[in-house]
């Protein structure tokens, strides 16, 4: 079997990782990959070419693509392949509105119930502006388009807020994607990403995970893609997911089939939960990352063939087996990351003895002869497994420790809140 990973960033590394142990598997490639990738064939592909992709996918047999990052599914890479009969697994163009605009996203929870934040629209600047003046605060801004996961500002003054308006359709620090802003009230609670595989009628759900957004400790600082998960989450329990599944999960799949826009892939959910029980944040067309590389290596060998039934059509007969193990997931960035970062810095320590619990997917690397250099502001992602989450997360750092370069930034309160989650209510 022949397979194509498209990104280059860790999500990406923990696909072509899990990927490459299926035996089936005969050639694996990535476009365009990273240099850490040693599981598969690096292709220099642009993943905003679809006619590119495809010409690859047709000329080398490839048997299915899998999509790492959102912008090829809003760009209808989908849509594409299958129209020239080359299987992928990954929603449509039109499903992938889901994450490509929150506006979407907001009116279809609006219209079928699903439980989020309320929130007001604007595509003037002036308009916004006003409407801060009249509203306490705190509240949350977003831009409505892509953001690279950036696009979202917790405003604690008015100050703050006309600030963030102004960046955002003004200054246009996201480009289009602030072209139209959401103001939401700000949902008080604790998050937690709940994915699943989905054909569009039937679904798996993933092992739960949470994400952390700041760049400081704390839930200090600027909103980053990522600077860490673990998984499962704690604070997921059975009787929350059943929640979860029963007003989120089910009518999100059910809302798209009635709007006849089926999605299949997978759907991440940010899920806030409230004293009210839990609402969503958001919605992601592909796979979290950093939360990927936390959840991939819980996942049982039957991967592949749950990503293909769903590219299929039906995944009503797959049985995803859980490992009942915890993983942890740390990411080392770049200084100034997620604003202006250096490029090129040597990176020490990965030829190190790391624990056999414990793997390193690589997101923003470079490679000259033998060594490795920063290339990005998310660097490494140091993953390590445990039979509970605070063993999980001493492996973790334990493999940070390993690891060096200048301005090496690294949160040290992953995975803290799991662990005061289980001392509070599961002792």
């Amino acid at each position: 079997m022949n397979l194509l990973v498209l990104g280059s960033g860790g999500r990406e590394h923990a696909l072509v990782w899990k990927l490459s142990k299926d035996r089936r598997v005969n050639n694996l490639y990535c476009a365009p990959g990273n240099p850490g990738m040693k599981e598969a064939t690096l292709v220099d592909l642009d993943l905003n070419d679809n006619s590119d992709l495809l010409i690859f996918a047709l000329s080398n047999d490839i048997d299915l693509t899998i999509v790492g990052p959102e912008q090829p599914l809003v760009n209808g890479i989908v849509d594409e392949f299958r129209a020239n009969g080359s299987l992928i697994f990954g929603p449509t163009a039109k499903a992938s509105a889901l994450e490509g605009s929150k506006l979407f996203a907001k009116e279809l929870m609006q219209k079928y119930s699903i439980p989020t934040a309320e929130y007001r629209s604007f595509n003037k600047s002036a308009e916004a502006l006003d409407y801060v003046n009249e509203e306490t605060v705190p509240y949350v801004i977003k831009a409505s388009g892509l953001a690279a996961g950036k696009g979202v500002i917790i405003c604690n003054s008015v100050e703050d807020a006309k600030e963030a308006i102004e960046s955002m359709m003004i200054e246009k620090i996201f480009g289009d994607a602030g072209n139209l802003i959401l103001i939401e009230e700000l949902m008080e609670g604790e998050e937690a990403s709940i994915l699943v595989v989905t054909d569009g009628e039937n679904y798996s759900i993933l092992p739960s995970a949470q994400d952390h957004k700041r760049v400081n400790d704390g839930d200090e600082g600027l909103n980053t893609g990522g600077m860490g998960a673990y998984s499962p989450a704690p604070i997921v329990t059975d009787d929350m997911l059943r929640t979860i599944e029963s007003t989120i999960i089910k009518p999100t799949i059910d809302a798209m089939n009635s709007e006849n826009i089926p999605y299949s892939g997978v759907l991440y959910v940010g899920i806030m939960i409230t004293s009210d029980g839990p609402k969503v944040v958001e919605y992601n067309v592909r796979f979290g990352d950093p939360e990927a590389q936390a959840i991939i290596p819980l996942i049982g060998t039957e991967f592949l063939d749950l990503l293909l039934a769903s590219a299929n059509g039906d995944i009503s007969s797959i049985a995803l087996s859980e490992s009942d193990k915890s993983s942890t997931c740390i990411v080392l960035s770049s200084e100034g990351y997620p604003g202006s970062y250096k490029k090129g810095i040597e990176i020490a320590g990965l030829d190190g003895d790391f624990s056999s619990d414990l793997v390193i997917f690589h997101a923003g690397t470079n490679k000259k002869d033998s060594l490795y250099f920063t290339n990005g502001g998310r660097v490494l992602n140091i993953v390590a497994i445990g039979d509970t989450l605070e063993e999980s997360i001493k492996g973790s750092y334990a493999g940070v420790r390993k690891i060096n370069f200048e301005g090496m930034h690294y949160r040290k309160d992953i995975g803290s809140k799991g662990i005061a989650y289980i001392r509070n209510n599961l002792t």
